[in-house]
């Protein structure tokens, strides 16, 4: 559960520890959403009148397509988020680091922050393993598999470089 009473924890600080399935509606079209249910834990607490601190973790892996070859590479996404939640209309709510909540609001859900967290540490490319070979620009064979039968192709403009570097 990652909704919590706002008059509790201002009362008490609660322990996070949940997870966030990858199927949850905070996800939007469009998001890099984990493999697997996303792990959240950390502390909840008050830091005053009408506002929240939140120091945790999420943890969760993703299946990305490996950048040299397009095949499924897994990548494991971690983070520790420091987050802190203050009324709108207060001091602290002009500070753009600050998530801001309604006054009239009774719950804290964590959910739309876990999601940003997640979206700034989700890696923008992954690789399958470290010596991918890639695909083959002309014909696009997994080149993994073994090399393909097109002609070695070479690119006119590095003639002078490889001519200096043969003549070492």
């Amino acid at each position: 559960m990652l909704s919590f009473d706002m008059r509790a924890v201002e009362a008490k600080a609660v322990q996070v520890d949940a997870e966030l399935s990858p199927q949850d509606t905070v996800w939007q079209h469009g998001d890099p959403v984990p493999a697997t249910p996303l792990r959240v834990t950390g502390r909840l607490s008050s830091a005053g009148s009408g506002k929240f601190y939140w120091h945790g973790k999420i943890k969760g892996d993703l299946v990305l397509p490996c950048r040299r070859c397009l095949a499924a590479a897994k990548a494991n996404v971690e983070d520790e988020a420091h987050v802190i939640f203050a009324e709108e209309g207060s001091e602290e709510a002009d500070d753009p680091d600050v998530y801001v909540l309604d006054e009239r609001a009774t719950q804290l859900d964590l959910r739309p922050v876990v999601r940003e967290q997640w979206l700034l540490n989700v890696p923008g490319f992954a690789v399958c393993r470290e010596d991918c070979k890639g695909i083959c620009p002309s014909c696009g064979k997994d080149l993994n598999e073994g090399p393909c039968n097109c002609p070695t192709m070479t690119d006119s403009r590095w003639d002078a470089l490889r001519a200096a570097q043969t003549k070492k």
